[in-house]
């Protein structure tokens, strides 16, 4: 009772947040991603080359590009819910990656190359990022979960990723090598994408759609979204050496918060989303920030770490 109720507290919106967000729509403040209007809207606005559709996902922009083809691809499901595809639940994704882009998360962490940073390439996305490899399964995977499911119709090409220049042997490439290597993972997220093509699904009964359908969607989702991170937690544990160590275990707090925000199936819409994100951190934490004192995060920002930090403690007390 005690975790959840520290969840509830961590995750609930005030009505002055909603507020807040609505006012910025309202200013004409960008609530989209970083870029979003530059990502390409179109499979066939990316690389076609030898017969299929190149993807460079190690570029900012044409990650991002990933996203905007699932977000218009499932729109027409969530037409139920509202205009503009806001009530869509795959915004949580994009809108974390953008999260990740502004506050120099997808940088290299080294410093010894100029990917990622001004005045070097800003939309390089580093391998050497715990931050960006994680992301890759939370971007690439589902992309080709969808492609699998048919949720971009019958493609002309085949799609390929292109690898990074390092640990190539950390991701995997197309629909059929992903699936030859984690099958289950390609499941998941083809089971979720599989879902939204089904007639019953907001699609042919939308006066008639009701909460519990959302929550099976949710479900199906926050199931692959954890799945996801729990294959790629181990994999890329290596690169958080590379950050403070306060950097470090925010970045283990919340791969390991999302467990439990997972199992409430908080909603993943553009409101709800952009709300939440006004309490990460701004910036990359340093080896000078001591919760929860850290001077230029806002009071809330401060306790949404302390709250991660004790739910991750609390997981590892328990087992």
């Amino acid at each position: 009772f005690g975790i959840r109720a520290l969840l509830i507290v961590t995750i609930t919106l005030s009505p002055a947040t909603a507020t807040a967000w609505s006012e910025k729509d309202a200013t004409g403040e960008d609530v989209y991603p970083p870029l979003w209007d530059l990502a390409p809207e179109n499979l066939l606005d990316f690389l076609v080359k030898g017969n299929k559709i190149v993807i460079n996902a190690w570029n900012y922009q044409e990650r991002l590009g990933v996203y905007k083809n699932l977000l218009s691809s499932s729109a027409k499901y969530f037409t139920a819910f509202g205009s503009q595809n806001f009530a869509n639940i795959l915004w949580g994704l994009p809108l974390q990656h953008g999260w990740q882009f502004r506050t120099g998360r997808l940088a290299d962490p080294s410093g010894e190359t100029s990917c990622g940073y001004e005045g070097g390439d800003l939309l390089c996305i580093s391998v050497r990022s715990w931050w960006s490899c994680m992301n890759y399964y939370l971007a690439v995977i589902p992309f080709l979960g969808a492609v699998d499911a048919g949720l971009f119709g019958q493609l002309p090409y085949e799609v390929e990723i292109l690898p990074p220049e390092e640990r190539t042997a950390d991701f995997c490439y197309s629909v059929a090598d992903c699936r030859s290597r984690i099958p289950k993972l390609m499941d998941d997220w083809k089971a979720y994408f599989q879902v939204n093509n089904f007639p019953f699904f907001f699609h042919i009964f939308p006066a008639t759609v009701s909460s519990f359908k959302v929550d099976d969607a949710l479900r199906l989702m926050w199931k692959a979204h954890v799945a996801s991170i729990a294959y790629a937690l181990p994999k890329f544990q290596d690169s958080l050496k590379d950050l403070s160590d306060p950097e470090a275990s925010f970045g283990e707090d919340w791969a390991n918060g999302v467990d439990f925000i997972a199992a409430t199936h908080f909603s993943t819409d553009l409101l709800t989303t952009n709300n939440f994100q006004d309490f990460l951190p701004q910036r990359m934490l340093t080896e000078e920030d001591d919760l929860p004192s850290i001077s230029d995060f806002s009071p809330q920002q401060n306790r949404v770490l302390l709250s991660l930090r004790a739910l991750h403690k609390a997981n590892q007390l328990t087992g």
